[in-house]
């Protein structure tokens, strides 16, 4: 792996910061359900930073483009993960950027929340971070102590002290991972991420040593863009089993 991919995909968020910052129309693409004009013009500023160096893509936005440089890596990016928040002006919206090397195991992730300038990253092998501040998880091993990030509600309470729903799945694990969350279960049926929501914090959050899985236990990173998963994470192996066994149980 090229040691500067890191300092690529800080360069590819730095240029949909860029572009944000001249988006004026917030409403919808028109080109596909849910998808904002904001997307667009994300994706095209992503696209133009990593078609320069040459490596393949899986964009929620345009699909996958096999790289020039023949190397394998491929950068699965969600140029806007938490979109409606940024067309609403809810400060809690990221770029998500994970490059997968030859054999396809993520090497290095960066999550930008696009909205504070915070950012999250992770090289594997070299631990998890936030603004240079090494990352940790709590020790929460009792799920009715845990405070726990969801994407949709479950029809009862998993058993939880209380649970927030913040819309930016890439966010809520970097929040595992650097311990404000206690843990993350996705509620939503049938399985609705595609693997760029999740596979940038999923590197994060197992390089700060907070494991991640999907409900069912598939493969989380693969390169399909029609897959979907339902990943839950938490701090602790001991409150993950807690939380798969009450997610399983709805």
């Amino acid at each position: 792996m090229n040691p500067d991919r890191l300092g690529l995909l800080h360069e590819v968020a730095d240029a949909v910061a860029a572009a944000f910052a001249g988006v004026r129309d917030f409403g919808l693409s028109g080109h596909r359900d849910g998808q904002y004009t904001l997307d667009v013009v994300a994706d095209e500023a992503a696209l133009e930073v990593l078609r320069r160096a040459g490596v393949g893509v899986l964009s929620e936005e345009s699909g996958l483009e096999v790289g020039a440089v023949g190397t394998g890596e491929v950068v699965i990016i969600d140029p806007i993960d938490g979109s409606t928040n940024a067309s609403r002006g809810v400060r809690y919206f990221a770029t998500a950027l994970c490059l997968v090397d030859g054999d396809g195991s993520p090497a290095v992730a960066l999550v930008a929340n696009q909205a504070t300038g915070e950012r999250y990253w992770a090289v594997r092998g070299e631990g998890a971070w936030c603004d240079g501040v090494r990352l940790q998880p709590s020790v929460c091993v009792d799920v009715s102590d845990s405070i726990v990030g969801l994407n949709g509600l479950p029809p009862r309470p998993l058993g939880y002290r209380q649970s927030r729903v913040l819309g930016a799945v890439a966010l809520d694990l970097c929040h595992v991972a650097a311990g404000v969350f206690d843990g993350y279960v996705d509620c939503i049926d049938p399985s609705a991420h595609g693997v760029w929501d999740y596979a940038a914090s999923t590197l994060i959050c197992q390089e700060a040593g907070a494991p991640v899985v999907d409900l069912h236990g598939r493969d989380l990173i693969v390169l399909d863009h029609a897959a979907r998963r339902t990943p839950v994470a938490a701090a602790t192996p001991e409150l993950l089993d807690s939380l798969l066994a009450a997610r399983r149980a709805l």
